[in-house]
């Protein structure tokens, strides 16, 4: 080889270095973070779930809130008034018991002297019939379902994000492994072409050619040790954690075997129902707005409420002299307050056909999702098959060219053709357990099943 091929290997190495020294494993100390737990963490700490919950805490102060037409109200109020108005300075006299023949002098009633009132009370007021508020209340307790439904099914679609993040980072650690072996064999073939190179027995070209094969495999390393520093950057960003990457991964992804038990488990489920948290929450969004369709009609329904007031007036402090009590009932009915009343109406007409539209969209998505993951999980088996053959046949190809070429029957480009395919088949294996694992659990959210059975498969 050239000095010039030689200083780019060189430089080559040294990148390969550099970032490795960027990616190394944590220490031997460190817990190994399992996938029940990367589940727990993103679990609590994701940013969609924080988020899902924060709206259904939202949901559920507006359905607090639609209470106010329903339940009793209770104030207390008070009031300090000083005046010489006639009427007044009269009516305050007799709230305050303090009428006596003076009262009626017609000079005292005309010009009063100043009086001051401190007015206190106690006033309950119970809505009877309002039709419109219980309906309002319906449809927020309906939104709120819909809300908690929705977080549920943001949690699940987390952990899917989860178990691809995590098992992604596992696959571009197994793929390092790969290639570092890879680039180890290429270096030992580079030396004894070069050897025999020098001893005249292959040409320059073969030499030339174990080189560049030896340079196209570091530079697949310096790109696969990339690789896995993303990856373990977005499995930190997936758990809501995106300045924490120093914790510790198994270092292969699990057999075959493991993988095709969670598969077949997946492939169990059944077709997706209202009882799938996205359709369910469709359908109680659906249920809000029928109900909101109906309050806005309820508007032209009479109001009833009733009312009770126990009232104190005293010249100077508050809740003396003696009480008195009202109550009463009172009925209100707008037949007609503007178009508040229509546009209201049609407002609610046009979101209950939006939200009908949406609880059948989600259903038929739901349906599609389930069959597509069913053959996305049929193929991903049968790519497992054919690459777990695959790495058998090309290791077995590997070691039938190598003693070949030790005994002078085969060419050196033969012996590292057989070299890649092997490295090849080797990280093919690998994205087919990767892409098995990911379309198994993927089935799983699918047909509304539980994720947690990907924990069978920590080491």
């Amino acid at each position: 080889m050239g000095r010039a091929g030689r200083g780019h290997v060189a430089r080559i190495a040294g990148m390969v270095g550099l970032i490795a020294s960027g990616v190394a494993a944590p220490a031997n100390g460190q817990a190994l973070l399992t996938i029940g737990e990367a589940l727990q963490r993103a679990d609590h700490g994701a940013y969609a779930n924080r988020a899902a919950v924060g709206q259904a805490t939202a949901r559920a102060g507006q359905a607090m809130a639609a209470l106010q037409g329903v339940l009793p109200e209770v104030r207390v109020v008070g009031a300090f008034t000083r005046t010489t108005d006639p009427l007044a300075a009269f009516g305050f006299r007799l709230q305050q018991r303090g009428v006596t023949p003076a009262s009626f002098d017609p000079a005292a009633l005309n010009s009063p002297n100043a009086i001051g009132n401190v007015g206190a009370g106690l006033v309950l007021e119970q809505p009877i019939v309002n039709a419109d508020a219980w309906l309002g209340r319906r449809a927020a307790t309906r939104a709120h379902e819909a809300a908690v439904a929705a977080e549920s099914w943001t949690r699940a679609s987390t952990a899917l994000e989860t178990v691809r993040a995590y098992f992604s980072a596992l696959l571009a650690t197994e793929r390092i492994d790969a290639l570092q072996a890879a680039v180890a064999a290429a270096h030992a073939h580079l030396r004894q072409a070069e050897a025999l190179f020098n001893q005249g027995v292959v040409t320059r070209s073969d030499a030339l050619l174990a080189s560049v094969r030896t340079e196209q495999l570091e530079s697949d390393l310096v790109a696969a040790r990339g690789d896995a520093e993303t990856a373990r950057l977005e499995l930190a960003v997936v758990l809501g954690t995106p300045g924490d990457t120093l914790w510790k991964l198994p270092a292969l992804l699990p057999a075959a075997e493991r993988i095709r038990s969670l598969a077949q488990r997946a492939a169990t489920g059944t077709a997706p129902s209202r009882e799938r948290s996205d359709v369910l929450a469709a359908a109680l969004d659906r249920a809000a707005a029928d109900a909101n369709l109906d309050r806005a009609r309820a508007r032209f329904i009479p109001r009833i409420n009733s009312f009770g007031r126990l009232d104190w007036n005293a010249p100077t402090s508050p809740f003396g002299g003696r009480d008195s009590w009202t109550v009463g009932v009172a009925v209100s009915w707008a037949p007609f307050g503007g178009v508040s009343e229509w546009s209201d109406v049609m407002t609610a007409s046009g979101q209950r056909a939006s939200a009908a539209v949406g609880a059948a969209g989600a259903a038929a998505a739901a349906q599609l999702e389930l069959q597509r993951s069913d053959i996305s999980l049929a193929t991903s088996l049968d790519r497992l098959a054919t690459a777990e053959r695959a790495l058998g046949e090309s290791a077995e190809a590997h070691r039938i060219v190598s003693r070949k070429y030790d005994g002078g029957l085969a060419t050196l480009v033969e012996l590292l053709d057989a070299a890649a395919a092997e490295t090849q088949s080797q990280v093919g294996f690998a994205e087919a357990r990767y892409q098995a694992i990911v379309a198994a659990v993927t089935r799983r959210r699918a047909a509304g099943q539980d994720l947690s059975v990907i924990e069978d498969l920590t080491p």
